[in-house]
């Protein structure tokens, strides 16, 4: 096995008394191991798919995030498909030398792309302005690295947004110079891209999360589009988000690094203030001539839906030039019911389940049993009229066919998702994320019912709204009008309005600052029954100035319970170090499984 264990192959080895599957990390004559060494059982193949700075980015993940370094390689390497790995890799042409053209009204963006073209490591946090071509933008900094002979990777939240900076990096180097790194094509096409990209045959990398751990040579720059989206945070242990695994390869092989979004998290703004990235932004000029947003009360009955008269007058002037966007947090039809004549919220007659309606000739249905109310009646006053305080997007639809008819209405999403509509004189309702892109954007953007979206249960609710409603915002044609209905005081719609997310996140870092939240504090949550948590607190050897909360329920059952630990951000690696070295104990004495989350996204 001589030539084919080379560092980087997988290779079985019996462990435990099983024959599991492993990576040799590296070679050498002697070994610390004071017991008896194991033989290889075999080599799985001679393919050198584990990279030696993916492996060292493995156990800075696993200490990270208190995790087993085998649970981040099982995300970092594709599982192994034989057919792909005998076939050649194509080398990639030489790349074209590119001219940025679209970046000439960002603060600051001529420095930071001079740098990318001399092969320096410029780090920076950008703001994209309404109107702006981000897939492009990233395409001209991917192009202008790739030129100086280094190697780009991108990660975006979905398969949409690959398919668009797939499209702007085609255009701007033409064919063969990079691959997109996605589970859409197939476990053969994404370890046959894998491959191309282990062996050096593409330097160029797009894709979602997983392809934050490709193997690029020679990396020179690393891009996050949209920090805050939650499809960036892993689902599976040990759960990192794809900022931190950047951020991590960024310091690990210093790297330039640009986190990009319309909206800002507090994590990029701590990145700001600490120094560790410079700030990309247009002007306030450029900003007040490409949007002008507003925000309206909700409570307007001149036309007698929940539309307002200034939002109705915003999609009438619309449609004199072009297609209007109407974002509503929910799909569907009615989303709940309620009692016409008191309010109370429709029940069913069987299991007590909240009603619901799918569409405007179909009775009310039990969203848990499927039970037909044909018959409701309220169990409160006895009324038999039901109202929809809460409208999904064909609802809306309809609401927006009778208030402007002969327009076109067309709805975006769930499995109905448009990628893109024209420029035509169309009214499109779409959900959160479902918003198509226009061909020459929209003439104005009208966001809806805003309470819904600020009434999440959740530390980043406010952050996350704000987001939400910028990014669809920010899909406005240049002099594009974005109205939003809600409470014009709350801070979230003030910053729309302003189009601040920068003053927002300040705002948030500030007060997470005086709350001990992160990214001012390291947090942990542990989550298992009663009696696995007395033993966590028991064996765990906590930092100085820890602060434990809990343990309290947690979920539906009353069995499983969780604990919050908190730290002092100079305390957050010894946190992760206590918490790493537990699992190991708990592993080694099989007692009973705990849930371990470093930092989670929601809290």
């Amino acid at each position: 096995m001589s030539d084919t264990a080379v560092p980087g192959a997988r290779v079985k080895v019996r462990f435990a008394g099983q024959e599991v599957l492993g990576y040799v990390v590296e070679r050498a004559a002697e070994t610390d191991h004071t017991g008896t060494l194991q033989p290889l059982r075999r080599v799985v193949s001679p393919e050198p798919v584990l990279a030696p700075e993916i492996a060292e980015l493995s156990g800075t993940l696993a200490r990270r995030y208190a995790g087993a370094r085998s649970d981040v390689l099982r995300l970092a390497v594709p599982p192994r498909h034989a057919t792909a790995e005998k076939a050649p890799s194509v080398p990639a042409p030489a790349p074209p030398d590119v001219a940025p053209q679209s970046w000439g009204e960002v603060e600051h963006a001529e420095p930071f792309l001079r740098r990318l073209a001399a092969g320096e490591t410029p780090r920076a946090v950008w703001s994209a302005a309404p109107a702006d071509d981000w897939p492009r933008m990233i395409a001209e900094a991917v192009a202008t690295t790739y030129a100086a002979g280094r190697g780009a990777l991108v990660c975006v939240p979905d398969h949409r947004d690959v398919a668009r900076v797939d499209a702007a990096l085609l255009e701007l180097l033409g064919e063969g110079h990079h691959v997109c790194l996605t589970a859409d094509g197939g476990p053969a096409a994404r370890y046959r891209d894998f491959l191309s990209v282990s062996r050096g045959a593409r330097r160029v990398v797009v894709g979602t999360r997983s392809a934050a751990f490709a193997p690029v040579h020679d990396l020179g720059l690393v891009v996050l589009w949209d920090d805050g989206d939650d499809l960036h945070a892993e689902p599976r242990a040990p759960y990192p988000h794809t900022r931190e695994v950047l951020l991590a390869r960024a310091e690990q092989q210093s790297t330039a690094a640009l986190l990009g979004g319309v909206a800002r998290t507090p994590e990029a703004q701590q990145l700001l203030t600490t120094g560790w990235a410079h700030e990309l932004a247009a002007s306030r000029e450029v900003v007040r001539r490409r949007v002008r947003a507003e925000a309206v009360a909700a409570e307007d009955r001149q036309v007698g839906t929940r539309i307002p008269r200034a939002a109705y007058d915003a999609i009438r002037r619309g449609l004199e030039s072009g297609p209007v966007l109407v974002q509503t947090p929910r799909a569907g039809y009615a989303a709940s019911l309620a009692c016409d004549t008191c309010r109370t919220p429709a029940r069913c007659s069987a299991c007590t389940g909240p009603l619901v309606v799918s569409g405007p000739t179909v009775p009310p249905q039990c969203r848990w049993c499927g039970h037909v109310e044909a018959a409701w009646a309220c169990s409160a006053c006895r009324g038999r009229g039901l109202r929809a305080p809460v409208r999904g997007e064909a609802r809306t639809a309809e609401e927006l066919g009778r208030m402007f008819p002969g327009t076109t209405v067309r709805s975006s999403s769930g499995e109905r998702v448009l990628e893109r509509v024209g420029a035509t004189p169309d009214i499109v309702v779409a959900t959160v994320g479902a918003e198509p892109v226009a061909a020459e954007g929209y003439a104005a953007v009208l966001i809806l019912d805003t309470w819904l979206t600020l009434a999440r249960d959740d530390l980043r609710a406010s952050e996350e709204a704000l987001r939400r409603w910028l990014n669809a915002g920010a899909l406005v044609r240049p002099g594009g009008h974005v109205v939003a209905v809600g409470d014009p005081a709350h801070p979230a719609l003030q910053a729309l309005v302003r189009w601040d997310p920068a003053g927002f996140a300040r705002r948030e870092v500030e007060e997470r600052s005086q709350a001990h939240l992160p990214p001012a504090a390291r947090m942990a949550i542990v989550t298992g029954d009663l009696g696995a948590l007395d033993d966590v607190l028991h064996l765990l050897d906590l930092p100085e100035g820890t602060e434990v909360l809990g343990p309290v329920p947690f979920g539906k059952g009353e069995s499983e319970h969780r604990v919050l630990l908190r730290v002092p951000s100079a305390g957050g690696e010894r946190l992760s170090g206590a918490l790493g070295d537990l699992q190991r104990v708990r592993s080694a004495r099989k007692l009973d499984p705990v849930r371990i989350q470093v930092d989670p996204l929601t809290v």
